[in-house]
């Protein structure tokens, strides 16, 4: 009877705590921090409020078209990996023996790579459908722009202003965690080499995550001071803790 080591239960177990753990942490420390994701959405508003001031919206219509761009392509991009990967699944012997010779790599039962590539299989089917509702979503933003009020002031429609920004930002973060789910892809890859590179790999990806979102040259940029003013008609304990950051 075919056994799955104690060593690969242990590495997916901890894929699996690096990945949703970093989730579950990524949404609450965004709420105590300043953040990628919490500074564009703030910038989309304003984005926004001079959409309805405008006549002409081809430009706007035209931004949101280069994101469903990025959003379809990373989506054709699963499927072609998901393709290859259920190939693999019918031809795991042989896949078995190219693996063999690699450096490092260990003598494993046909049910252990079967396990990988189902993780994978995994992986890319969550980052599929990320990229899909995203994409559904930026069309739903473009139908909002087409159907928006013209106003000399966006005040006079605040409850439009956010039902958009917040579309636009769910969109955004769909995105955000499909481009994540092929993070620890590249990750899992490495289970195919050894388990404990495997466990430094996901370790890895939870670190670049976390610097590129609170901690990167990009965020400093969206936060100094001299970005953030009060034309962003943003609460002063909020602009005083962006500015706060900006400085560490």
């Amino acid at each position: 009877m075919l056994r799955f080591p104690l060593i690969d239960w242990l590495v997916l177990a901890w894929f699996v705590l690096c990945w949703v753990g970093y989730t579950y942490f990524a949404q609450h420390k965004s709420a105590e921090m300043p953040s990628l994701v919490v500074s564009m959405r703030i910038y989309r508003r304003e984005w926004f409020k001079h959409v309805l001031g405008r006549d002409n919206r081809i430009a706007d219509i035209a931004a949101l078209n280069s994101l469903l761009t990025g959003a379809t392509f990373f989506a054709s991009t699963s499927l072609l990996i998901l393709g290859g990967l259920c190939a693999m699944l019918g031809t795991t012997d042989r896949v078995i023996d190219v693996a063999a010779d690699l450096p490092f790599a260990r003598q494993e039962s046909g049910l252990v790579w079967l396990v990988k590539i189902i993780l994978l299989i995994a992986v890319f089917v969550n980052a599929f459908f990320k990229f899909t509702w995203s994409i559904r979503q930026y069309n739903f933003c473009v139908v909002l722009i087409g159907a928006a009020p013209q106003a000399e002031q966006a005040v006079e429609h605040e409850d439009f202003v956010g039902a958009i920004t917040s579309v636009a930002s769910f969109a955004a973060e769909n995105f955000n965690h499909g481009l994540r789910a092929f993070y620890f892809a590249l990750a899992a890859l490495t289970w195919f080499v050894h388990p404990w590179l495997f466990v430094a790999a996901s370790t890895l990806v939870v670190y670049v995550l976390y610097r590129r979102e609170f901690h990167s040259k990009a965020l400093y940029a969206l936060t100094r001071p001299s970005t953030i003013n009060q034309s962003l008609h943003l609460p002063e304990e909020v602009l005083e803790k962006l500015r706060s950051h900006s400085k560490e």
